[in-house]
């Protein structure tokens, strides 16, 4: 009987290496991080989103999205408006630096899945997502 690979060992030394690449290529997107290049590339489908929802998107603690906002404000990357249907909230909007950040992370991550999906055909890349995706929801918070 063949034995099977160690998915987690498998999983987890594929997910440093890629975090390494990306956070290298997203630092040339003007300073950018791949935490920052997240809530933009989120920003770009959802601007005006609450924070507790990009929060969710991204699968940060609200506090530490507090904190990457913070910072991308400060960037320039995010301004926070009023939310007009709740007094206390605020809704988060790409500034034009911020939209410009996003074109570029767009493109990294396109050259991201052109370099993970080398040498695998449709049907595998296929396959190798709709894991993933179950991999996922097996261990969810919800669990």
């Amino acid at each position: 009987m063949t034995e099977r690979p160690l998915f987690y060992a498998l999983l987890k030394a594929a997910q440093k290496r890629v975090e390494r690449w990306v956070e290298a290529e997203a630092a040339q997107i003007e300073g950018v991080t791949s935490a920052q290049a997240g809530l933009v590339l989120f920003l770009g489908k959802s601007d005006g989103a609450a924070i507790g929802d990009a929060a969710e998107a991204l699968d940060v603690a609200p506090s530490a999205m507090t904190g990457l906002v913070d910072r991308m404000t400060r960037a320039g990357y995010v301004e926070r408006r009023p939310d007009p249907t709740d007094g206390r909230g605020q809704r988060l909007y790409l500034t034009p630096q911020g939209w410009s950040a996003r074109e570029r992370a767009v493109a990294l991550l396109d050259d991201l899945n052109q370099r993970m999906s080398e040498g695998l055909s449709a049907e595998d890349a296929t396959v190798v997502a709709r894991w993933l995706e179950a991999v996922a929801v097996k261990f969810s918070r919800e669990d």
